[in-house]
């Protein structure tokens, strides 16, 4: 059978003993007679096998010497070691092997493997160029530092995979050139050491078989599993992998636990642990395969409700190991079942609990458990040390991590920084970093923004807190109503003056409620029905049946967190959140397209209604060239996204269970203003007293009159535009023309002086209805609009 080889090769391989025979013929000629007669033994026979010394490319050879060839290489695999070491000959990275040492040959046989060698992660490519580096560093006198470890992974009996280094001996090998090589040259050489990756250009230079590779090398195979399984952990756990909640990370790392503990059952789990609370609780990355033992199914626990008080004191008090390697036998010496239980209940027979302390903090409990008796105990729980640091590591960083989520969370849901300026804030901190290893303190400098022009809008709910009051008062009267009925139904004798004085004292609120409403009626209302009326309830439970299901309905209907009726202003409640979810959705998808136009400051608020604010400026966009063009297009955009607003209010108005109308309003501001982020709010205010009269007039507006009558300036389905100047008249007429022409705004404009304002006269205000009728179901994009009005 000749040689065959997994991958082509430059060499052309002949299985030789040339070397060993040349050494044991220098043994023949010593003055030591037993050696001297065993060699010569040994060469008399080794002379009928002239292919020892030529070379062997047939196998077979090999196969019907092995008795031969067993006592050849006597001496490099001694007898009394072979049950010890695991070798065996074989060529240079090739599976070809022979002559095996009886641990080698018990190793592979155990699990059915064949007796030839494997390399792990060991491609063709690598073979190519490894043996070129062979030839380069024998034959060329070069000293490349191509070796690599090389890796055989053999699983055993029990599943588990047992990683071995290969460590060649290449003492008995000798490479020559043929015909077929190529000399090469230095430069040649290095040009060959600084491409690598250029397999064409090392197979140019070193063509297939032009070499020969004669002799044997011996490779000991060295157990490194432990080793390799925390190398592997290492890097397992620098990708973070107990933060994603991904199968096969999960089980990487239960694999690597099983090849350092040599347990196949073995488990890994983590509990987190809150040390203000003293609670455990389930890790963030937990799913079915990576979990807490401790708590199993539960959320999250006080530790005394899962520990026994030696756990306890053991656990979280010393922050040391919890080692049971019989979970029976501790149920029944520590007397306390629950911890125990829980572990059964998971079929857990031996555990260990490995606090996670970092700088004397406990972090969580790091939880390896086996469902055989004694596989972990006291001994084998010594191996946690060599991980520990690594894992802790890791949970710090998983735990910093969490943090700096909630951190933007926070940052986006309850104090974002927009987009636009995001710049700047990032700059300052950059700053405050870099002065880190200054001794001085850090001032953070203002955040502001000169020469920005704002626009401000709002979409309104119209007399919101009427009908807030009117809602609440609907409920107070059904409330009082239904006790009043309830009162009128018990009939206990030794109650009965009472109950009437209670019946006339509601039916004075009743008539309360029937005038405007007070600030504290409410208050005092809830008060009065929750110390002097539940109790009579509660008391008359048992009064008669139907007065008892009457009770007890009543009470149903309370709500839980104010204890009071909440029907009618849940109805309004839940109205006016799902016209601001709407309303607020819309203007953002919007602001995606506005962004476009020129990048600016936007800000949004839900009150009784949307509000927005718009900044634009060259301060906020340093990079890019400003126009005043660009204001035009915005306030355009901005005309026509409030439009849109009114029409999506107008479709969704009916559906709603409280009718609620709506009013528009834009404020036109064309002078320049600063802006400076207010650390105290977290937020952007104007800068300067001149720039705080926009703010004023943005306050106040919309509650303004139409200057000599009673009527407001908004009205529900009507946008609104106040402005000061006339050539601000004139840009808004023609928008309203334009959005007129496309259908979306109604013929009529009312125009009109606004009353004055505290400190501020002289406004004035255009007024126009929105379409609602199916004549404005055509949809115009802002681009649309802008294209033709251009």
């Amino acid at each position: 059978m000749v040689l065959e080889y997994q991958y082509d090769s430059p060499f052309k391989t002949l299985i030789s003993f040339h070397k060993l025979i040349e050494s044991l013929e220098e043994i023949a000629k010593s003055d030591v007679d037993y050696r001297s007669n065993y060699a010569k033994s040994l060469l008399k026979e080794v002379e009928k096998k002239p292919e020892f010394k030529e070379g062997i490319e047939d196998l077979t050879i090999i196969y019907e010497n092995q008795s031969l060839i067993k006592n050849l290489l006597a001496d490099l695999f001694p007898t009394s070691l072979t049950n010890n070491e695991i070798k065996a000959a074989t060529i240079p990275f090739q599976n070809i092997t022979f002559n095996y040492s009886e641990r080698y040959k018990k190793i592979l046989s155990d699990v059915g493997y064949s007796l030839e060698i494997n390399i792990s992660d060991f491609d063709e490519h690598q073979f190519y160029v490894f043996n070129c580096c062979l030839i380069l560093n024998f034959y060329y006198n070069q000293n490349i530092e191509f070796n690599t470890p090389i890796f055989f992974d053999i699983p055993d009996s029990n599943g588990i995979v047992k990683h071995y280094r290969i460590l060649y001996n290449a003492d008995f090998v000798e490479i020559f050139p043929t015909e077929k090589s190529i000399q090469l040259s230095q430069e040649e050489i290095t040009t060959l050491i600084d491409n690598y990756e250029n397999l064409d250009l090392w197979k140019k230079y070193f063509p297939k078989e032009s070499w020969i590779l004669k002799g044997f090398v011996i490779a000991t195979l060295i157990d490194v599993t432990t080793e390799n399984a925390i190398s592997k952990l290492k890097t397992t756990l620098i990708q973070s992998v107990f933060k994603k909640k991904s199968l096969d990370s999960i089980n990487d790392i239960q694999t690597i636990f099983r090849s350092i503990f040599k347990i196949a059952d073995l488990r890994i789990g983590f509990t987190k642990f809150n040390s203000e609370e003293m609670t455990f609780s389930r890790p963030p990355f937990s799913n079915t395969n990576f979990k807490s033992f401790l708590l199993e199914n539960i959320e999250e626990e006080e530790c005394r409700g899962v520990l026994c008080d030696y756990s306890f004191d053991l656990l979280i008090k010393n922050k040391r190991k919890l080692i049971i390697s019989n979970v029976e036998n501790y149920k029944k010496e520590v007397h306390f079942d629950k911890v125990a239980n829980i572990f059964l209940e998971q079929d857990v027979q031996s555990c260990i609990m490995a606090p996670i302390v970092k700088e004397g903090v406990l972090l969580g409990v790091l939880e390896v458990a086996s469902n055989t008796v004694g596989a972990l105990n006291s001994i084998n729980a010594n191996k946690l040390d060599l991980v520990m640091p690594f894992i802790t590591d890791t949970i710090v960083r998983s735990d910093n991590d969490l943090k700096n989520l909630e951190e933007a969370i926070i940052q986006k849901e309850y104090t974002a920084i927009h987009s636009s300026v995001y710049w700047k804030f990032k700059r300052e901190a950059k700053n405050y970093i870099d002065s880190i290893s200054n001794t001085k303190d850090y001032i953070f400098k203002e955040i502001s923004f000169k020469e920005v022009y704002p626009m401000y809008g709002q979409i309104d709910i119209k007399g919101s807190s009427d009908k807030r009051n009117e809602t609440v008062k609907k409920d107070l009267v059904q409330q009082i109503e239904t006790l009043i009925s309830i009162l009128g139904m018990i009939k206990t004798s030794q109650n009965l003056m009472i109950l009437e004085q209670r019946k006339f004292e509601l039916n004075e609120y009743l008539g309360e409620l029937n005038l405007p409403l007070k600030a504290d009626t409410e208050q005092q209302i809830q008060n009065y029905i929750e110390t002097e009326i539940h109790g009579i309830l509660n008391a008359n439970k048992s009064d008669h049946l139907v007065v008892k299901e009457k009770i007890e309905s009543y009470f149903e209907s309370l709500d839980l967190k104010t204890g009071m009726f909440y029907h009618h202003r849940k109805d309004f409640d839940y109205t006016l959140t799902i016209i601001n979810k709407k309303m607020a959705s819309i203007l953002d998808a919007k602001q995606l397209e506005a962004q476009e136009i020129y990048p600016h400051y936007y800000e949004r608020f839900k009150t009784d209604g949307v509000e927005h604010n718009l900044y634009i400026g060259s301060s906020i966009s340093p990079n890019v060239p400003f126009d005043k063009m660009y204001i035009s297009n915005l306030r355009l955009w901005q005309l026509q996204t409030l439009c849109e607003m009114e029409l999506e209010h107008h479709r969704i108005k009916d559906t709603l269970p409280y009718a609620l109308d709506v009013t528009s309003l834009i404020l036109v501001f064309s002078s320049p203003i600063s802006i400076r982020f207010r650390m105290d709010e977290k937020r952007f205010d104007v800068d300067g007293s001149y720039n705080a009269r926009y703010e004023v007039v943005k306050k106040r507006i919309d509650k303004a009159l139409i200057l000599g009558t009673n009527e407001r300036i908004t009205e529900k389905e009507k946008i609104t535009i106040v402005y000061s100047h006339s050539h601000e008249e004139k840009e808004y007429l023609k928008y309203i023309k334009y959005l007129q022409h496309k259908l979306l705004l109604e013929d009529t404009i009312e125009q009109f002086e606004v009353e004055d304002l505290q400190g501020i006269s002289g406004l004035r205000a255009i007024r126009v209805k929105v379409v609602n009728t199916t004549v404005a179901d055509k949809k115009y994009s802002y681009q649309d609009l802008l294209n033709e009005l251009n």
